[in-house]
C-alpha cells in the first residue's frame, strides 16, 4: 500500500449534502482519510495510490458537489526521529598527526 495525500482548497462552506456525498465517498475501497479545515478552506485526502489515482480522486470530490478552486501541493512529510548516537566510551584516544 502506497499511502498518499492530496489536498484541496475550496470555496463557499460545504452544504449538508457536500458533507453527506464526502462521507459516502469514504467508502470507495482505497479511500482512507478525509479531514476538513475550514479555516483554511481545505480538504484533505489520503487514500491508496496502488488502487486511486490522483485524478479519480479528483472526480470523487468534484462529484459530491464541493466547488473546488485548486489542488494545493502537498503537506510536508513528518520528521523521522533518529536514533540516538552509540558511542565508545573505552575506546583509546586518536593518536595525534605525523608531521
Amino acid at each position: 500500500m502506497t499511502t498518499v495525500e492530496i489536498v484541496f482548497r475550496y470555496t463557499g462552506l460545504p452544504s449538508e449534502s457536500e458533507i453527506f456525498a464526502l462521507a459516502n465517498a469514504r467508502e470507495v475501497y482505497g479511500i482512507r482519510r478525509l479531514n476538513f479545515n475550514r479555516q483554511a478552506s481545505t480538504l484533505l485526502v489520503e487514500y491508496d495510490a496502488t488502487r486511486l489515482t490522483v485524478a479519480t480522486v479528483t472526480a470523487l470530490v468534484r462529484r459530491s458537489g464541493l466547488e473546488l478552486i485548486e489542488e494545493l501541493p502537498p503537506p510536508p512529510p513528518e520528521p523521522v526521529a533518529l536514533p540516538p548516537q552509540i558511542t565508545n566510551t573505552n575506546a583509546a584516544p586518536a593518536a595525534p598527526p605525523k608531521p
